[in-house]
């Protein structure tokens, strides 16, 4: 069972959150109802998933905004 750091974000239905222990590359889980998909932070590219076209539109949207303090929390855990 993953062990989460609570939730960094919630907007417009989708909840961005970071696991404890998780692999390279740093990355991000953008969650919108039944949908996941993780998200590079350095390139913003969508590793694994995919979320409805406009969730995702915003979720990297929002990921461009908050680059700097994504690979924050990254480093910090």
């Amino acid at each position: 069972m993953k062990q989460h750091m609570p939730t960094i974000s919630q907007f417009f239905g989708i909840v961005i959150q970071m696991f404890w222990r998780e692999h390279a590359p740093p990355h991000f889980h953008a969650l919108y109802g039944e949908y996941e998909s993780l998200i590079e932070i350095r390139t913003l590219d969508v590793i694994k998933g995919s979320l409805p076209r406009r969730a995702q539109a915003l979720a990297l949207e929002w990921a461009a905004l908050h680059r700097a303090e994504l690979m924050e929390d990254w480093n910090l855990y």
